[in-house]
């Protein structure tokens, strides 16, 4: 499945940072990452940390997925309003859930500092904003929702919004003080080069084509005809997991993203705040390290990638109309536009741990616009389920639930 378009902005501004062999030989180890992006660099990081022997492999070259085409914006903020999640799980999950995505940014920013990261971590404000007036009933329900579950949280009236970030034709939203943004695909290959000196192996280009289960070990073996033994598999392929995963768990969906030309003195009023809107599909914005805007959405259901990437022109324009509501007098100067495709589930929330049919496995599949925090939750998660614990959030985000 093809999980972006020919230009994810990422990529280009990046170019090949690194490069791995594909798997030549039969290895054997304690865990088995399958995924090269930024979940698995993240799972690959805690399991070298931990001590397993760990090796990772991916069928394309590593965080050429999905990786290099999200927008990297890391938010405490689920797809599903508190509020909303609260009514389907129960206030003890719901909370515990935007807790766990809250604490996830407060780990990146204490990892990126730790490896020395060079991906650009800056820790940013969060603006939701209602873009139509009939919005606003049920947004300041969830103002009040985070507001006493703990959340740092404003409320700001639609003439504050005007004054602090220039943007006109809102009316009122939540000014969050938990936020942040990365470049996701650069970190990934960080995290990947410093474990690689600690001694995991990785091999891209490799795809798993079958997989034996055993008692204690499973048998992999790869379209090169070799084979991984492995103690414990952990499957970190996102959206491809659909066509892995029988039952029907997750809804794919298009999304699009325009950036900037560079211009840091022009966005600088919005530099340290991520926005995003009430609109359905909702558009979202932040600016990039390098002084660009980055603005996404005009998200439908994914049909295939030629159809998705067809598109790219019309979403532009919409997009662009969206931003122009808000920011009337400004002009945007476009210099790259994508595509990517990503995962919807019916309560936001992400897919960690066992599947029945999969023995000796889990997996970290974060999906919407969590899933990079979901990642830093699902890699603790499966750390504690090596060592054969529970985890609060076992029970929310577990298969069949």
């Amino acid at each position: 499945m093809d999980l972006k378009s020919n230009e994810p902005f990422w990529l280009l501004k990046n170019g090949l940072i690194s490069s791995y062999p594909s798997l030549k030989s039969n290895e054997e180890c304690d865990v088995l990452i399958i995924g090269g992006g930024i979940t698995g660099s993240l799972a690959a990081h805690q399991m070298m940390t931990e001590g397993y022997k760990t090796i990772l492999i991916d069928q394309r070259e590593l965080c050429n997925g999905s990786t290099s085409a999200t927008t990297s914006m890391l938010q405490y903020e689920i797809d599903v309003p508190l509020f909303e999640l609260i009514e389907k799980i129960g206030k003890k999950g719901a909370v515990a859930s935007y807790k766990a995505c809250s604490d996830s940014i407060d780990k990146l920013e204490k990892l990126t500092g730790e490896i020395k990261s060079d991906s650009g971590f800056k820790r940013k404000k969060s603006l939701y904003y209602a873009s139509k007036k009939k919005d606003v009933v049920w947004l300041k329900k969830e103002f009040n929702a985070r507001k006493d579950a703990g959340f740092k949280v404003k409320w700001l009236e639609s003439d504050e919004i005007s004054k602090q970030f220039g943007f006109k034709n809102t009316y009122g939203g939540i000014l969050s003080e938990q936020g942040a943004s990365i470049d996701a695909f650069k970190f990934a290959h960080e995290l990947f080069k410093l474990n690689v000196k600690k001694g995991l192996q990785i091999f891209d280009k490799t795809e798993m084509t079958s997989v034996e289960y055993f008692k204690g070990y499973n048998l992999i073996t790869a379209d090169s005809g070799f084979q991984i033994r492995a103690k414990k598999i952990i499957y970190c392929i996102g959206y491809e997991s659909k066509n892995l995963i029988k039952e029907n768990f997750v809804s794919l969906k298009s999304t699009y993203a325009i950036v900037s030309e560079i211009d840091k003195k022009k966005f600088k009023n919005i530099s340290n705040t991520l926005v995003w809107n009430t609109n359905e599909p909702y558009m979202y914005m932040r600016t990039t390290d390098d002084g660009r805007l980055l603005i996404g959405g005009g998200d439908e259901d994914f049909y295939d990638a030629e159809k998705r990437d067809s598109l790219l022109n019309k979403k532009e324009k919409e997009i662009l109309k969206t931003l122009k509501k808000i920011k009337p007098d400004d002009h945007f100067y476009t210099d790259f536009v994508w595509a990517g495709t990503f995962g919807e589930t019916k309560d936001g929330l992400p897919y960690i741990g066992e599947h029945q049919d999969f023995k000796n496995s889990y997996f970290i599949l974060g999906f919407g616009g969590n899933g990079i925090t979901f990642s830093v939750t699902g890699m603790e998660m499966v750390s504690q389920f090596m060592k054969g614990k529970k985890h609060l959030l076992s029970k929310y985000f577990k298969f069949g639930r």
